[in-house]
């Protein structure tokens, strides 16, 4: 995928779903992978894993 920029993750500027996003992959040891090589590199198991949590985590705060 020549000319295809990498987009530079701000951590401390994201909307809050996608900040808790970035701390559950954090939690389950992927934020690294995630920032190296993208959300693309993460397995369908550890997306649903992510996915899963984060939806517990935002249900839990209501």
């Amino acid at each position: 995928m020549a000319g295809k920029k990498e987009k530079k993750i701000d951590l401390n500027h994201l909307e809050p779903e996608e900040k808790l996003k970035y701390e559950v992959a954090e939690e389950l040891g992927l934020l690294d992978r995630v920032l190296t090589q993208g959300w693309k590199s993460l397995t369908s198991k550890e997306t649903g894993r992510i996915g899963g949590m984060v939806t517990k985590k935002k249900r839990n705060q209501k």
